[in-house]
């Protein structure tokens, strides 16, 4: 009679330590969901949503997310001026699954942001078809593999803006909008 009412009770306790374990993964899964809300907001959201922000902290903290949005990448806006260009298309080369090398077509619409209060400015709009007699020579030289992924892009709008700066002669030109960028 004492062994059964041993094993009855070790019946229990594995059934306890089943339901110990689920419960302490439920709180370790809602303490990581909690912690991941809390980075993905920030400090100062989560501060707020529990009560500890004051409400003029959150009046400020929610004016530099609005000017943030009518500013382009930290610039203001009322000093930026953006300039658009005439839509490019040039001949890249590709290479084909087989090896052979082909030609394709780029089509490019572009246009360049740039700072009129820094020495210089003036010199971009005067020289604008210099820099796009610059951006064609770039573009034909390149290959369709150049082009790809988000890596691509950026090596393409660093080159323009290294080639932009040059020609400008002048630290004006911040940044490079891109419209479209088509390889056919």
């Amino acid at each position: 009679m004492a062994e059964t009412s041993g094993a009855s009770q070790g019946g229990k306790t594995p059934k306890k330590t089943l339901v110990l374990r689920l419960v302490a993964l439920v709180l370790l899964c809602a303490a990581a969901l909690a912690g991941g809300v809390a980075v993905s907001a920030g400090p100062d959201r989560v501060m707020a949503l529990l009560g500890f922000a004051k409400s003029a902290d959150n009046d400020e903290a929610a004016q530099p997310a609005e000017d943030d949005a009518s500013a382009s990448h930290g610039l203001p806006r009322e000093h930026i001026i953006v300039t658009p260009f005439q839509e490019i298309i040039v001949n890249i080369t590709a290479t084909t699954a087989t090896g052979r090398e082909t030609s394709r077509f780029l089509k490019l619409n572009l246009a360049l942001a740039y700072d009129d209060r820094i020495a210089g400015a003036e010199n971009i709009e005067a020289r604008k078809l210099f820099l796009r007699d610059s951006f064609q020579e770039y573009l034909r030289q390149l290959n369709e593999d150049d082009l790809r992924g988000s890596i691509g892009l950026v090596r393409l709008k660093s080159e323009l803006l290294r080639r932009a700066r040059a020609i400008s002669d002048s630290d004006a030109p911040q940044e490079f909008l891109i419209a479209d960028l088509i390889v056919q």
